[in-house]
């Protein structure tokens, strides 16, 4: 619908991710950066850009936050569809926190048994107050 917004980080963050600065551990890059896998976005392309944690980060955690969502209703459900990667140990979390809540609730993870190959996943999310993800 009308609502929905594409993110694609060709040019900055997206608008969701936009007032952030980057957590330490997080850069914007492509295929050819020379960094290692992926080397490709998920559609194939080496020149597209998507985020990715830095080599240093091995061993740590980083987050991103998204700006605050408004609560959702019957007709306003909140769907995000996100492409990733996993490679060696890696753990993806999406976390979710409402307004009304200090902890952040985690509401699907992936580990990558298929490891170093994109995949795709969406998740509803359904909150009568304000939320980040």
């Amino acid at each position: 619908d009308s609502s929905s917004e594409k993110c694609d980080f060709e040019s900055d963050l997206c608008k969701a991710l936009h007032e952030l600065n980057l957590q330490p551990g997080w850069i914007r890059r492509n295929g050819r950066s020379g960094v290692g896998p992926p080397y490709s976005d998920h559609s194939g392309n080496d020149t597209a850009y998507f985020l990715s944690l830095s080599s240093e980060m091995r061993s740590t955690s980083a987050t991103l936050r998204t700006n605050v969502f408004l609560p959702t209703d019957q007709e306003h459900v909140c769907q995000i569809t996100f492409h990733y990667w996993i490679s060696q140990s890696g753990t993806l979390m999406v976390g979710l926190q409402k307004r009304s809540e200090d902890a952040v609730k985690n509401i699907w993870k992936d580990s990558g048994e298929l490891q170093n190959q994109w995949k795709a996943n969406t998740i509803t999310i359904n909150s009568t107050e304000k939320f980040e993800v």
